[in-house]
């Protein structure tokens, strides 16, 4: 078959090719989904880049 004595071979070229397709699929379900924004994760983000600011004026 094609020149490919090997059923290694064969099992690697195959698990390449599934492998490609299970990333672009992946990439396709996720593609446009946001970060995750609840109220308390994005306060904290603020505080810490306040915090942050302030440390960095400091210096």
């Amino acid at each position: 078959m094609l020149g490919i004595p090997d059923a290694g071979i064969w099992l690697a070229y195959l698990l390449c090719i599934a492998s490609t397709i299970l990333c672009v699929v992946y990439g396709i379900i996720n593609w446009n989904k946001g970060e995750d924004t609840n109220e308390v994760s994005v306060q904290k983000d603020i505080e810490w880049e306040n915090k942050e600011k302030e440390i960095d004026s400091k210096l």
